[in-house]
């Protein structure tokens, strides 16, 4: 167990040589618990519309650039038998926030198609932000099986600086306990790079992730959207794009160490700010893909951040692209397996 100076310090790192050693030791770790595979989990973006408004984010309701969409029950089913057949054996169901009844019945009966598609075979993660107990406990009895909810983080008075005041830190939290009361599965996340953010902050997150004893993690740089009232680049602790990537990294390393058998995802943000980012978080730490499996069409209307990577790509392309970048760099991808966090599976043995 790492204590926080010591994370704090691996953090802080921009030496070379102590990056790269750092960056070997977490894939050692890896590599040694869960060996060389990496897990698919194709995500199918199924709307942008969001009662939210954080103040980060792309797709917020007070953005009206946006062209606001929802795919058709069939359009997501089309989109989840593919990545059945292509051999992803999970997938992510993720959309903007929304509590309604009509969109908690458009989920549970998308759950109930998509059971009876893959024969109860493909895993399915959901990512729809805070909800019900209730509505939490009706899912995960229709199939759902991991839940991702990024907390973006774990510090109050940041958490509230990047949201509108009325929207509750607490409430957030809540919903993690449900969800890991419920047996979910349990993800979560912050953004790396915030402003006002502090490396304590970060290493703070960290140690949030383990006291929550969570199962998976999916974090990432923080980027900016031009449509959002967020940027303040004058107290960013990072001074460049360069440093950015390379402190994404660092907490993706450092995660590992502290966490060793949990799932870590090499999200698309860091391919945003290094065209190799994604592969490089594999190798430094991380073991799950997430590949885009939107229907084309939708791709360019789902952007949290600005220039998101491999919006102008088919399911297909993508997969092939993946295959290709994966084994090149001596790693391997576990077509038709699940997955599950090992985390997961030892705290409930």
């Amino acid at each position: 167990m790492l204590t926080k100076e010591e994370i704090i310090a691996y953090l802080q790192t921009s030496d070379e040589e102590s990056q790269k050693e750092l960056f070997e030791k977490a894939s050692q770790v890896k590599t040694n618990l869960l060996g060389k595979n990496v897990y698919l989990r194709g995500i199918i973006e199924l709307s942008n519309i969001c009662q939210k408004d954080c103040y980060y984010c792309g797709i917020r309701k007070s953005n009206k650039n946006v062209n606001r969409y929802l795919m058709i029950e069939d359009e997501i089913l089309k989109s989840a038998e593919w990545a059945y057949k292509a051999g992803y054996a999970s997938i992510v169901l993720q959309s903007g926030e929304r509590t309604d009844d009509k969109f908690v019945r458009t989920i549970s009966d998308v759950l109930k198609e998509i059971k009876k598609l893959s024969d109860g075979k493909l895993r399915v993660t959901l990512s729809l932000g805070e909800q019900e107990k209730e509505v939490y406990k009706c899912w995960y009895n229709l199939g759902a099986h991991r839940y991702l909810l990024r907390i973006e983080s774990s510090n109050k008075d940041l958490y509230h600086f990047i949201h509108p005041k009325e929207y509750s830190f607490e409430k957030r939290l809540e919903c993690l306990n449900n969800l890991k009361e419920i047996g979910y599965q349990l993800g979560t996340g912050v953004m790396i790079g915030l402003p006002h953010q502090t490396y304590e902050d970060l290493a703070n997150d960290i140690l949030f992730f383990k006291k929550l004893d969570v199962d998976m993690v999916g974090m990432g740089p923080y980027l900016e959207h031009k449509d959002t009232p967020l940027p303040d680049k004058d107290t960013i602790i990072v001074k460049n794009k360069e440093e950015l990537y390379h402190l994404g990294l660092r907490m993706i390393s450092v995660l590992r160490l502290t966490m060793p058998t949990i799932n870590i995802a090499a999200t698309t943000a860091l391919q945003a700010l290094n065209s190799f980012g994604r592969e490089k978080g594999i190798l430094c730490g991380a073991n799950v893909f997430m590949p885009n499996i939107s229907e084309g069409e939708y791709r360019p209307s789902y952007q949290l951040y600005d220039n998101k990577p491999c919006i102008d790509e088919t399911s297909t392309e993508c997969l092939d692209c993946v295959g290709k970048r994966i084994e090149m760099i001596g790693e391997k991808v576990a077509f038709d397996e699940w997955g599950d966090s090992l985390h997961f599976r030892e705290r409930n043995c």
